[in-house]
């Protein structure tokens, strides 16, 4: 892998690329992809030609993940707050992943990607639901890139719901409240079986997690950028993984 990844970077122009070490990349790194609905406010265009946009910055954004030798990109697609957008938004939104996943799907069977979803399927349309299913069956045996969409995802949510796991094992007398751990509480997370992301990307300058992964990105690299999700690039990638690999990960502790 850290041969081909080198070689990739090696035909890469710009002097980003150059500064990537092939023995640093980010084991799994997740995206905020934020900004469609501004990128086309300033074109003049409707809200919706910029989520169409931003499906297509979805790909690149896989595609570059995997030549970087990125084992895990997961990109919130949908939050459980962005039902209070109009409903004609909402109703777009739930079939972009239909969209996508008709066009892509093949592509990334042969790529050897993965898809997975992190959220609560019982509140979407059900015919968003069978395009997520579908994908996720037929990519399961995939050993490449793990390609896990946030949809419906709410961190607070998905930690009460964990605790809740908690307290009905101790109701049952299968575990007591002082054995409680921070594993158990992590592994009862929608991500349980997933390592916690080494970076975050948000874009379109807002500089707030909003309801993300909040207890797995607790000791994440943080990377913004102003520009918005529609614009996004193998080059963006390519300049947060450079940056990641400028920071030294203490955990609390001293380097």
């Amino acid at each position: 892998m850290i041969k081909r990844v080198r070689s990739w970077l090696n035909q890469e122009d710009s002097q980003q690329a150059h500064r990537i070490s092939p023995d640093n990349i980010p084991h799994h790194v997740a995206i905020i992809m934020d900004g469609n609905g501004r990128w086309a406010k300033r074109r003049g265009m409707p809200r919706i030609v910029g989520h169409q946009n931003g499906m297509k910055a979805v790909k690149r954004a896989a595609i570059a993940a995997d030549d970087l030798g990125i084992k895990i990109l997961t990109m919130y697609a949908f939050s459980t707050e962005n039902w209070k957008r109009p409903k004609d938004e909402v109703d777009f939104l739930m079939k972009l992943p239909q969209e996508f996943l008709a066009i892509e799907l093949e592509e990334l069977i042969q790529k050897n990607v993965q898809v997975r979803m992190m959220g609560h399927p019982e509140d979407l349309p059900q015919h968003t639901r069978d395009a997520m299913e579908e994908a996720v069956a037929r990519t399961a045996s995939n050993t490449g890139l793990v390609l896990n969409f946030a949809l419906n995802y709410g961190s607070r949510k998905e930690i009460t719901e964990s605790i809740r796991a908690l307290g009905k094992d101790i109701r049952e007398g299968t575990l007591l409240p002082e054995d409680i751990t921070e594993e158990m509480v992590g592994e009862r997370l929608l991500s349980g079986d997933l390592p916690d992301p080494d970076l975050l990307i948000r874009t379109s300058g807002e500089l707030r997690l909003s309801n993300f992964m909040l207890w797995q990105l607790a000791y994440s690299e943080l990377w913004f950028t102003d520009i918005y999700w529609p614009e996004f690039t193998k080059e963006h990638l390519i300049e947060a993984v450079a940056e990641y690999q400028h920071r030294t990960r203490r955990y609390g502790g001293l380097s």
